[in-house]
């Protein structure tokens, strides 16, 4: 059977909104509303926060969180993960699964985590990274929203912060989001460590980027569901209005 592992990087330092993972939604520091979410999926062995900021650290382990500290020197969250599950020393097949999902991915849910576990059992994707529909043509049009799109097998052709597909000529395209849910083979999370970037990964700051480049396949899982990574306050403020009326919600918040 296959292991899956869920680590949780977050650092204070984010450009847009410094400080952002002790944010509060509902009462409740947004880091700790995704470790809560993806705890509840019960295929995941263990949850990890994998942060550079002790603050950070504090604040999960008082929660009752595992949390590990990593170097303060990672610029993309995928380093940092390998980084943690290298420290916690797992002894993980090559083809066990570890799931990142980014601190800021407000609207994680079980079900979304098992369809990234899921995929991958089925196919064994090296690497699988869920989509979630975009509802609004501002959040299209968003550069702070990577764009995703892939081919008819769900194999994914290019990441963007222009909006893709184009809706100069068609006006209602398909509109997908890269989300930072990611599901890595374990040995493809280390190889993947130790590509050098590349220009496209920069210039577009999407770390997935580098694999595409390197010419190795990504399998994209498409959910309608609307998911909102955490960049600006705008974000937050939408993102707690969201919870509220979210069933997920009422499974921790008031059971803790």
């Amino acid at each position: 059977m296959t292991r899956a592992i869920c680590v949780i990087p977050a650092r204070m330092a984010s450009s847009r909104f410094p400080g952002k993972p002790l944010a509060k939604m509902l009462g409740l520091p947004l880091i700790l509303h995704v470790w809560h979410r993806c705890r509840l999926f019960v295929g995941f062995e263990r949850v990890v926060v994998a942060t550079c900021d002790k603050e950070i650290l504090e604040v999960a382990r008082a929660a009752g969180a595992e949390a590990v500290m990593t170097a303060p020197t990672h610029e993309r969250a995928t380093d940092r993960v390998q980084e943690a599950i290298a420290q916690l020393r797992l002894g993980l097949a090559e083809d066990d699964l570890v799931v990142m999902v980014q601190g800021d991915e407000a609207l994680m849910s079980p079900a979304l985590a098992e369809m990234i576990v899921t995929t991958y059992e089925r196919d064994r994707p090296a690497v699988v990274n869920l989509g979630s529909r975009l509802m609004r043509d501002e959040d299209h049009d968003d550069i702070n929203t990577v764009k995703v799109v892939a081919d008819p097998n769900d194999r994914v052709l290019y990441f963007s912060r222009a909006p893709i597909p184009s809706r100069a000529r068609v006006k209602a395209v398909p509109m997908y989001q890269q989300t930072g849910v990611m599901g890595f083979a374990a040995a493809f999370l280390d190889r993947f460590s130790a590509l050098p970037q590349t220009p496209l990964e920069i210039i577009e700051s999407v770390d997935m980027l580098r694999v595409l480049e390197h010419g190795l396949p990504i399998s994209l899982v498409r959910t309608d569901r609307e998911t909102i990574g955490v960049d600006t306050p705008a974000d937050l403020a939408r993102a707690e209005n969201m919870l509220r009326g979210d069933p997920v919600t009422e499974r921790y918040l008031h059971a803790r």
